[in-house]
């Protein structure tokens, strides 16, 4: 799997410049003919919050018209990051992941269920209730996250025993806690033999630096790529074999007692 990641700077409040901006980044990633193209958290407004209800994607349509003509023109799989989104049949304010395949269909609708309070996102906003997980190309799963759904391990798991071979987390990960980052994304692959795909913004929102150091990690904890602070398009290609084949060495999976956990 050839992927793609849109490592880019967010203005907060600004979603017209962001989406030309995205909008931008997917013409030069397609270039490379990925399978997969993944951009972070919240590109659309950066955390607005307090102006949510002005400036959040309606149903998502504006993302999902974006997205999903993309994907089908150019015949590849997109995760849009997330948005802030506005469900209009009961006005919740929700962070969303939306995810396309390669006829522009909406696999994946999915709101970040861990909202961080450092944030205020708890506040604004409303937390899903299920999980992110879709096919990719019908027999491979992919497990979702947003950001602060990193720290909670149990969900990476419950993604994995439902199938995932990789688990992709796109966020906002401040400076501030890029070792936590770091090391939490290399302990999640190596904890499910998972790849781990991992998008993070750039640049600086009012007082919060962004580090970038978006990351592809292999089943085993080895980096595969960890990008610097520079906005960019980087690229990565993963063996999805090598799932299968760290897991019959150490059958973790296997050997997990969830009759006791």
């Amino acid at each position: 799997m050839n992927i793609a990641l849109i490592q880019m700077d967010v203005q907060i409040g600004e979603p017209d410049v962001n989406f030309q901006k995205a909008e931008a980044c997917l013409e030069e990633a397609i270039r490379q003919q990925p399978d997969l193209i993944i951009l972070p958290e919240m590109w659309n407004t950066g955390y607005a919050l307090e102006q949510a209800d002005e400036l959040a994607d309606a149903d998502g349509e504006r993302t999902k018209q974006l997205f999903s003509s993309f994907a089908r023109q150019h015949q590849v799989y997109l995760i849009a990051g997330s948005v802030l989104n506005k469900r209009t049949t009961n006005e919740d304010i929700t962070n969303t992941m939306y995810v396309f395949d390669r006829q522009g269909e909406l696999l994946l609708d999915y709101d970040k269920i861990h909202l961080f309070r450092l944030m205020d996102e708890h506040n604004y906003l409303t937390a899903g209730h299920q999980l992110g997980l879709f096919n990719y190309d019908e027999d491979v799963k992919i497990g979702t996250m947003i950001c602060y759904d990193l720290r909670f391990p149990q969900l990476s798991r419950t993604l994995v025993n439902k199938g995932a071979k990789v688990l992709v987390n796109t966020a906002q990960w401040p400076s501030a806690r890029v070792d936590h980052w770091r090391s939490l994304l290399i302990a999640r692959a190596i904890e499910n033999q998972s790849f781990v795909i991992a998008v993070n913004r750039t640049g600086t929102s009012r007082d919060t630096e962004f580090p970038g150091h978006s990351m592809v990690i292999d089943p085993l904890g080895r980096i595969l790529l960890e990008t610097n602070d520079e906005e960019d398009i980087y690229y990565a290609n993963i063996d999805l074999q090598l799932v299968d084949e760290v897991r019959q060495q150490i059958p973790v999976m296997t050997d997990q007692r969830l009759d006791l956990y």
